[in-house]
């Protein structure tokens, strides 16, 4: 029935639903970072507590991680760079992350584009020894030459094209000899873009050259054992230490007081 047509209604009677607050059926995780990074906990994580058939667990599996390196390594020269982390297992209130890309924030990207330069970018996807599949991109720009009187400083279309061989060859090589762990250790002193600068000298000096992307294409199938050898310190805590059996212990430090005082033979009132 219209609520118009007919003077005596009203419309639903009662109360509506109960607006609950979603947070209090949420608890909170630790995110702990690899080892190759300084700071471990590296911040918390939000998820729904565990009901029925829904695990907590299988909610964080899988979810990303967006943190600075600057955070992560207590180093603010190293603001410009985003590192993602994926969450990989759940251990008790921790989630356990491994490498899953690297970025440049905005900001850095433009700052380095300038005029009277050339840019030159390349892309290469690599395998490490570990099974990942990875691709890196990789951004350069030319520099004038030494004593150099010209404004510009220019590549031609030739140059450009050497370079970006370079860069490829360099990325590679660096990249399918070691294990995804040391090659993140590369990404943040900027190894490879040192490299990539040796090796492009003789066609046209460059400045600036970063690997300034790199994100996963391919995984290798989950190994538990490799990731609590990325965790080192997990499961390491202290548990005491073992005791011979031989060995008297006295948790108080007063036994030997004790043993004197029931050797000592009581004294009776009126005893003579």
């Amino acid at each position: 029935m219209a609520v118009g047509k007919n003077k005596g209604f009203k419309g639903k009677r009662g109360k509506g639903k109960k607006v609950v607050d979603p947070f209090t059926k949420k608890e909170w995780y630790d995110i702990r970072a690899p080892s190759m990074f300084n700071v471990r906990n590296c911040g918390k994580t939000p998820v729904t507590k565990s009901s029925g058939t829904r695990i907590a667990s299988d909610s964080l599996k899988g979810r990303v991680f967006e943190v600075n390196l600057a955070d992560l390594n207590k180093d603010e020269d190293q603001a410009f760079r985003k590192m993602y982390l994926e969450c990989e297992e759940v251990q008790g209130m921790y989630c356990l992350t491994n490498f899953y890309g690297m970025s440049f924030t905005t900001d850095k990207l433009r700052s380095l584009v300038r005029k009277w330069q050339s840019l030159v970018e390349a892309h290469v996807d690599v395998k490490t020894t570990d099974g990942y599949v990875l691709r890196l991109f990789c951004i350069g720009f030319t520099r004038k030459r030494p004593n150099q009187l010209k404004k510009t400083c220019y590549a031609t279309s030739a140059q450009i094209k050497a370079i970006r061989g370079k860069m490829r060859e360099v990325m590679t090589r660096e990249a399918s000899t070691v294990e995804l762990k040391e090659l993140v250790n590369k990404f943040i002193p900027e190894v490879i873009g040192k490299e990539v600068e040796k090796a492009s000298q003789g066609i046209f000096p460059l400045q600036n050259v970063f690997v300034r992307k790199a994100k996963i294409m391919r995984k290798p199938k989950f190994d538990m054992v490799k990731l609590l050898e990325i965790h080192g310190d997990i499961g390491s805590e202290d548990t005491g230490k073992m005791i011979d059996g031989s060995e008297k212990v006295d948790p108080l430090g007063v036994g030997k007081k004790v043993v004197e005082d029931a050797e000592e033979p009581k004294k009776v009132v009126g005893d003579s």
